[in-house]
């Protein structure tokens, strides 16, 4: 078996730890689940899992992911958020190679986003090509508060996948929404985008028109146009939560 340490970073994820936890033992022999001070059961739920759990303040996507693979006494990591986890093409795929005789530094795979339990293809959601096997001597995640990549070229794109739980409720997504947006205002402001009164409601109209008619998510009936509306208003939230930054 490949030498592979999972690692997760957590906040509040009770309802998704141990599934992930679960999927990665498939390919790992260490876990490493790096929480940000969770008010509910995560870091008791992944210790009964067997994870090596760590605590530590939320720095941002990127850089909390690169922390936790300082925890790792594997060189090679694979990087999965809470509410994914592994589809069984990628488990076979990762059985089956060897990383000690690899001249790739990372590897990426397709991702399938849930809502509910509905398959969004359309929209931009598929195949949705994410890096999350990367050898931590090599590469690493770059320093973005949201949506943070592993900087690597030398990569491998496979056509396995990960299963990724977008949302099971409407409350579940206007949480997230609201999570996902200060990270990346807050990254928007690092990058130096300046306050705008106009920016979030046009920002937020071409979002919808983008992800409705661009990306196809009118083929896929009200789903797609749920994305749609939710993608424009997280957009919305982005942009105006830049602004409140600058204010402060």
């Amino acid at each position: 078996m490949n030498k592979i340490t999972g690692t997760i970073i957590t906040l509040n994820a009770e309802k998704y730890i141990l599934r992930a936890i679960e999927s990665l033992k498939n390919i790992s022999d260490e876990i490493i689940v790096l929480d940000s001070k969770s008010t509910d059961s995560t870091r008791d739920i992944a210790k009964s899992a067997g994870a090596k759990v760590y605590t530590q303040e939320f720095l941002g996507d990127g850089p909390q992911k690169k922390e936790a693979s300082n925890f790792a006494t594997n060189r090679w990591i694979f990087s999965l958020d809470a509410d994914e986890y592994l589809d069984k093409d990628l488990i076979n795929f990762i059985k089956k190679i060897d990383l000690s005789n690899i001249r790739y530094d990372s590897f990426s795979f397709r991702r399938k986003n849930y809502c509910s339990d509905e398959w969004i293809k359309a929209a931009g959601f598929y195949p949705d090509y994410v890096t999350r096997l990367y050898d931590k001597n090599r590469v690493n995640y770059d320093a973005r508060a949201d949506h943070a990549t592993v900087n690597s070229k030398n990569t491998l794109k496979t056509s396995c996948h990960i299963v990724h739980t977008t949302y099971e409720s409407m409350d579940e997504w206007v949480d997230k929404m609201n999570f996902r947006s200060s990270m990346s205002a807050r990254q928007l402001y690092k990058d130096g985008v300046m306050p705008s009164d106009v920016r979030p409601i046009t920002r937020a109209l071409f979002a919808f028109f983008k992800k409705l008619f661009i990306k196809g998510g009118i083929l896929q009936g009200k789903t797609g146009f749920k994305v749609a509306v939710t993608t424009m208003f997280n957009t919305y939230l982005k942009y105006t939560k830049l602004n409140d930054l600058h204010k402060k």
